[in-house]
């Protein structure tokens, strides 16, 4: 069974320690001590958190002598907004109906 990457992405993205990690990336490369200083977690955990992070292609890792920098790669999350754009204009015109219903409600019966 073929991978879908999109999934991959999406489920990379789904827990919040990988979120605060790509967020702390957006700012510049980081070696694994750094991305895990505001962690109450070891830092095995951390190395964990970054092989599901590179697995989906939204970090790479680089190795200098003994240290060992991550960074942020955009791609795949421009594949995520692309496809969540998709179903933008559905919620505008949704919530631009919603407005129009909750104004209707607050203005009360019509004399």
């Amino acid at each position: 069974m073929t991978e879908d990457r999109l999934s991959t992405i999406f489920a990379a993205l789904a827990d919040p320690t990988r979120r605060a990690i790509l967020a702390r990336l957006a700012d510049g490369e980081a070696t694994v001590s750094e991305l895990a200083e505001p962690f109450s977690i070891s830092l095995p955990a951390i190395s964990r958190h970054l092989k599901v992070l590179e697995h989906a292609g939204l970090i790479s890792r680089s190795r200098s002598a003994q240290w060992r920098s991550n960074r942020l790669e955009p791609g795949p999350l421009r594949e995520a907004t692309e496809w969540m754009e998709r179903y933008r204009h559905f919620w505008d015109v949704n919530l631009t109906r919603l407005d129009a219903h909750l104004k209707r409600l607050q203005e009360g019966p019509s004399s």
